[in-house]
């Protein structure tokens, strides 16, 4: 018996002295761990994300600081690939000037994206879409569903040649221009953090 408790002993200072310092200096507040795990995902499952789970996520997303609660946001959840192939197709026909698998790629086959419009009106709208996609980020992770912000789309949508065609589809009210865009579904990698430059943030005395 003392063979075995000695033995499980070694295994657990094993392990605990193997795990990289980033899961290390985990600790036990489920926001900072939240944060600190999450990752740019660029290769997903087919598996479908329940709306049930998406729309926890989208209410997390609305709950977002922003300025004088202006709300000044349109979201679209775009989770049927028939209309997801539909946008991508639409994307490279008014990209005539871009590789067309180029412009259909550019959503990193994510089976969710979300369409993040702003309020042309309000001149602080593009930050709290920003906020809005941060805790979208943060909300599918503690789910366990992966996400990657991406800027390719809406580039190809809002300068696209039938840009009104697709924009029609998504059904933004008037005034309402598409600036972030957000990719969701099941991670089928786990990548590595990337380095950050903490030199970057400075007390100033």
């Amino acid at each position: 018996m003392k063979k075995i408790l000695l033995t499980l002993i070694l295994i657990t200072i094993a392990l605990a002295t193997s795990i990289p310092m980033n899961a290390k200096d985990k600790t036990d507040n489920v926001v900072i761990n939240t944060i600190l795990a999450r990752r740019s995902i660029r290769q997903y499952h087919a598996t479908p994300v329940g709306r049930d789970t998406l729309m926890q996520i989208m209410e997390c997303g609305i709950n977002a600081a922003n300025g004088q609660n202006k709300q000044s946001w349109e979201v679209r959840i775009v989770d049927n690939p028939t209309t997801m192939a539909q946008i991508k197709d639409m994307m490279a026909i008014g990209n005539p000037n871009l590789d067309a698998n180029m412009v259909k790629d550019c959503m990193r086959g994510a089976p969710v994206m979300v369409f993040i419009a702003r309020d042309l009106n309000y001149d602080f709208s593009a930050y709290d879409c920003g906020l809005l996609a941060g805790n979208i980020l943060l909300s599918a992770q503690s789910l366990g569903v992966g996400s990657i912000v991406l800027g390719s789309p809406v580039r190809f949508i809002n300068d696209a040649e039938n840009s009104a065609e697709i924009l029609r589809i998504l059904g933004y009210s008037e005034n309402y221009e598409l600036c972030l865009c957000v990719g969701l579904g099941y991670a089928a990698e786990a990548p590595d953090a990337k380095p950050r430059d903490i030199n970057k943030v400075q007390f100033v005395d």
